[in-house]
């Protein structure tokens, strides 16, 4: 007997709610989904607590008193419309700051501005403003905006520089301070506005400071977006109390910046993760598009998932109960069906992971990456190596967070080992959208070009993920900011390698700038991008600021890229860049190497090495700064030479710097110098170490130049 099963197919006639039973669902316009509510008993905690402000009919945070705008569940997002605006006045005569109003530090506990969402942005003129970390005194972000001719800012509404800059935000954060700086000017007649505004705004707000912010006597509000997590602690810890808030069909993510964890529904189903019954199941069947089933192929939902019943495999299933009445057959029919579908569904998963591929691969920027390398002309790439996810999985322990050997604004390197036994460093982009593919892509095209013994060597690069990676040769011996700036350790580095080591950075450098078919400015020259090897030869890396230009030409840009406190001073003012740039960052480098001090101190955040340093040569104190080993193992000669070298790196005006190419044939010369009297007075037995008492007067030798 042949017994026929009907299936129904049920619609959900109306949208599910993602509010608590029995609680408001909306304010205005606005959706309440949980963990947020409006009365007791319907929000997570007070930090959750909404108010509902009847005569306005508009939805308030309780915490910070802003107007909601919408609340997403998916990407844990609050955008609220009347994020205010700072402001701060100047006395014309003294230069003075007044009182930022309100207070300029801010707490916003488990909300954390978004920083694929938000931009920071000044409206002011010869303003430097930035934010600092409250807890690690970390630079942030900031930007400058300059009013050299008044009639310029008059005539323009981008904010680009002139009376108004922008900048993008490198991760998110809750707790920050904001610096506000007056830049010293060449000329005492330059044009000074005494106002200054200074605001986080969402980046789909279009700044017109010519109209939108006229005057410091007004109160501004603009919109921004707020990240949000739940709890206190990371996943693994919340899986085991009884406030776990992740319901069925989700998973549990930490936070990357900081405390709480979110909830995130899994692929498949939709809805609120934080309620009781959890995300339920899409029925990809119901719209075309949710599917790629062929016209001929029949959709079956399934939990989370679905697949394509084809028609013959419909009419093979017809065929199975005639084979059962005439008893023949019928195990050479269930295992041709079985055969038959297993075929299908494997090649339906090909299919469809060959379709994620290639989506993964133009996301990533694998296109704009052929464009680059088809529009460049003569073959000066070397062969790079398309690594697949797995492999790439295995040699990281599934990127294990203890194979993490570094961090920074643009990737997370993990350390590898790939199945011929090679260690590599495997490089995962933190990019979220397409916006930022360019900078990680730009790392590929340059070092693509590159062949040097000083510069990382790209391996190659897997394009078809979620994120984009890229596998370099280890350099086992950390950062050279490392090694000089460690304060739990006294440094070790010799003076010898050190000269050593400012000789290959320079020639790296030299060879960027002049040997290569064309010139690539590095524009983020710094000690943490000096890795060493394992007999402390310099590595220089991370060139995804950097940009080729053609040899003797340069490039204006509107953003000013590189590190605080290397940053050139006439680049920042005049965007233009040139390899004169590099040559000021590498001075800042040799500042370092002869003191043993940071770029930036977290103690003074308004003073640089490259002023203390100058300072330092002007006033014959240079040994004042020294750091001890250098003092003690260096020859005053030498100590002196290096320092001049460093002097003229550091000069503000451009044109009077030396080239890298100059720069890299006095260290390389000193170097020879050095090692043929070391081998005299070895010799001799006739060596002495340098002390600062002894060498006290070898400053005078360096006298200031007007720059």
């Amino acid at each position: 007997m042949i017994v026929c099963i009907i299936l129904f197919r049920s619609h959900k006639a109306a949208a599910v709610s993602l509010a608590l039973d029995g609680c408001q669902e909306k304010c205005g316009e606005v959706e309440i989904p949980y963990p947020f509510g409006i009365n007791k008993g319907c929000y997570l905690d007070g930090q959750f607590e909404i108010i509902c402000d009847i005569a306005s009919n508009s939805a308030f945070l309780v915490d910070f008193k802003m107007k909601i705008e919408h609340i997403s569940i998916p990407h844990h997002h609050v955008r609220v419309s009347n994020f205010p605006v700072l402001n701060m006045t100047f006395n014309r005569s003294s230069g003075e700051s007044l009182r930022v109003q309100p207070t300029p530090e801010f707490n916003f506990r488990r909300f954390s501005l978004s920083h694929t969402k938000n931009k920071f942005v000044v409206v002011g003129c010869d303003l430097f403003a930035y934010v600092v970390n409250n807890t690690t005194k970390e630079f942030l972000t900031g930007c400058g905006s300059l009013c050299n001719r008044t009639d310029i800012v008059r005539s323009t509404s981008s904010c680009s520089g002139f009376g108004c800059c922008q900048s993008s935000l490198p991760k998110d954060f809750s707790i920050f301070t904001l610096w506000v700086n007056r830049i010293n000017t060449l000329k005492e007649s330059w044009p000074s506005d005494p106002c200054g505004l200074f605001f986080f705004a969402a980046t789909d707000v279009e700044i017109d400071h010519r109209h939108n912010f006229s005057t410091c006597n007004e109160r501004y509000y603009v919109p921004v977006v707020f990240n949000w997590t739940v709890g206190n602690t990371s996943c693994s810890k919340a899986k085991t109390k009884n406030d776990y808030r992740c319901g069925p069909n989700s998973n549990c993510y930490d936070n990357d910046g900081g405390g709480g964890y979110r909830c995130i529904c899994n692929p498949g189903y939709q809805g609120n993760p934080y309620l009781p019954k959890g995300c339920e199941d899409i029925d990809e069947c119901i719209k075309p598009n949710h599917n790629d089933c062929q016209e001929k192929s029949r959709c079956r939902n399934t939990p989370g998932s679905y697949y394509c019943q084809h028609s013959r495999g419909h009419i093979l299933a017809l065929f199975i109960p005639l084979a059962v009445q005439t008893g023949v057959g019928l195990a050479a029919g269930l295992l041709f069906l079985v055969a038959v579908i297993l075929w299908l569904f494997r090649k339906i998963k090909e299919m469809n992971e060959r379709k994620v591929k290639q989506k993964l691969f133009k996301r990533n920027g694998g296109f704009l990456l052929q464009q680059q390398i088809s529009s460049s002309t003569g073959n000066v790439f070397r062969e790079t190596k398309l690594f697949v996810i797995e492999e790439l999985e295995k040699a990281t322990d599934k990127f294990n967070k203890c194979r993490i050997i570094g961090k920074g604004g643009v990737g997370t390197v993990y350390k590898g080992m790939l199945s011929d036994g090679s260690i590599v460093a495997v490089k995962r982009s933190n990019i979220t959208d397409e916006s930022q593919v360019s900078q990680f892509i730009n790392e590929v095209f340059i070092l693509s070009q590159i062949n040097h013994r000083h510069i990382v060597k790209l391996l190659g690069c897997c394009l078809e993920t979620e994120v984009p990676l890229l596998v370099y040769e280890y350099v086992p011996n950390g950062t050279l900011s490392h090694h000089i700036h460690d304060e739990h350790n006294v440094s070790t580095i010799s003076w010898d390698n050190r000269l050593r080591i400012a000789a290959e950075i320079a020639g790296a450098l030299a060879y960027l700038h002049s040997c290569a078919s064309t010139a690539i400015f590095h524009r983020d020259i710094k000690s943490s991008n000096i890795l060493l090897d394992e007999n402390y030869r310099a590595v220089v890396s991370d060139f995804g600021l950097s940009r080729s230009v053609s040899i003797d030409k340069t490039h204006l840009t509107t953003l000013v890229g590189g590190t605080f406190g290397y940053l050139d001073p006439e680049y920042f003012h005049s965007g233009q860049l040139n390899d004169k740039s590099d040559v000021y960052a590498f001075g800042v480098v040799l500042a370092e190497l002869l003191t043993g001090r940071k770029a930036i101190s977290s103690k003074n955040c308004n003073e640089g090495l490259a002023i203390r340093f100058r300072f330092a040569l002007k006033e014959n104190s240079l040994y004042a700064i020294l750091e001890k080993l250098v003092a003690n193992e260096g020859h005053k000669e030498d100590i002196v030479a290096v320092s001049k070298l460093a002097k003229r790196c550091l000069k503000l005006n451009a044109r009077k710097r030396p080239s890298m190419k100059e720069v890299a044939s006095e260290l390389e010369q000193l170097r020879r110098t050095r090692n043929h009297l070391v081998l005299e007075e070895s010799c001799q037995d006739n060596y002495h170490s340098i002390s600062p008492s002894s060498n006290s007067n070898s400053t005078n030798e360096i006298v200031e130049e007007n720059d």
